[in-house]
């Protein structure tokens, strides 16, 4: 377990410096340069062998129109009965179908989405946005994982006890998790987010699903409105970042989930401090020090910005699944399936089974 007196020693690790905008461009510096349009194909071949199944399969439902744009939905299926269904609370969107008596439960979705990279102003306040009551009651609220009390909003008093804005203490909490985490690569799938429990044990290690979901309690227990969204990567980096981008036209294992952090005055604002981390582990001969170029300009550029080499597919938490045994997923980013009520495991998707392909289409 972290005491208070280790997370104020972590929080004395990142200079107050370190959270102004780098000086200079950075390398990895992604602008809006024009829309790319890709088109994502899941393939679901469930072994029902003559069972009841039934499958949950979000499809992108992000739409935000400086950067992800969803197109309508197509699908072919062999079920009994398909409908694109809307979770209530967080507007995700899922493919849920129902079969009996097949051998093989078979279900094609294709979805087209418009994306762009996306870049914030920091340098001053810029817009008007604000968020309704309702809104910004939504993004502040604790969830299953995500409790905004106890040692979340300890640690998150504690990171920002000298940031005097909104954007500073966003910043601040950005650089506290780049510095004080790390990712794990034998974590399971994108790993599950258990944010009171990593900080309990002391134990800040993860994948995307766990640091980003750190960014995102420890922001909305400042009172800071945050939510993470759940999406796959689609293409390869364009500034040479093997780890931020796919590396095939098989995305079937490439899903990422990213952060967004609300202030007013700048409206949403990008962050992903686990990609830091992952390419402190992956670029190069692996293992990179924090001060290492390609680090620090991945570091400048994932606050503020991310590229439009990924597709987002919802905000959600805690999704329930009508239906399904296990009524609550804690998010939706893969899909989910049952035969005879029993979960298929999504992380295993040979077994599952499903496969997931994005292509890039001329404009």
């Amino acid at each position: 377990m972290i005491d208070r007196r280790s997370l104020m020693k972590l929080g004395a690790a990142a200079p107050f410096a370190a959270m102004l905008p780098k000086a200079g461009l950075a390398a990895f510096q992604p602008q809006p340069s024009g829309w790319r349009l890709f088109e994502l194909t899941t393939r679901v071949d469930l072994p029902a062998g003559g069972k009841p199944s039934q499958a949950w399969v979000p499809v992108p439902s992000v739409h935000e129109g400086g950067w992800m744009k969803p197109q309508a939905v197509e699908w072919t299926t062999n079920a009994d009965r398909a409908e694109i269904v809307t979770d209530g609370p967080s507007g995700a969107q899922y493919l849920h179908a129902e079969w009996s008596g097949v051998e093989t439960a078979t279900l094609n979705i294709v979805a087209r989405v418009e994306t762009q990279d996306r870049a914030k102003d920091l340098s001053a306040p810029t817009s008007d946005a604000s968020l309704s009551a309702e809104e910004r009651a939504l993004y502040t609220a604790a969830t299953e994982l995500l409790p905004t009390d106890g040692i979340v909003k300890e640690t998150a008093d504690m990171i920002t006890q000298y940031a005097d804005t909104d954007l500073r203490k966003a910043r601040a909490i950005y650089e506290w998790i780049v510095e004080n985490t790390a990712r794990n690569p034998d974590t399971p799938g994108c790993g599950l987010g258990d944010i009171a429990s990593m900080l309990e044990v002391g134990d800040l290690t993860g994948k995307c699903a766990d640091l980003n979901a750190l960014y995102v309690g420890l922001a909305r227990a400042a009172g800071l409105p945050a939510r993470d969204v759940y999406g796959l990567r689609v293409a390869p980096s364009a500034f040479g970042y093997k780890s931020l981008g796919a590396g095939s036209e098989d995305v079937t294992k490439a899903q990422h989930c990213r952060a967004e952090v609300f202030v007013d005055g700048y409206g949403w604002i990008p962050a992903d401090p686990a990609d830091v981390r992952k390419v402190m582990l992956q670029e190069g001969e692996g293992n990179l020090p924090l001060d290492h170029p390609l680090v620090e300009d991945a570091r400048a550029g994932l606050f503020g910005s991310w590229e439009g080499n990924w597709i987002g597919y919802n905000f959600a938490h805690d999704v329930v699944l009508p239906g399904a045994e296990n009524a609550t997923v804690p998010f939706l980013m893969y899909p989910q399936a049952e035969i005879d009520g029993k979960p298929r495991d999504e992380l295993d998707p040979a077994t599952f089974a499903y496969a997931i392909t994005a292509v890039e289409l001329t404009r």
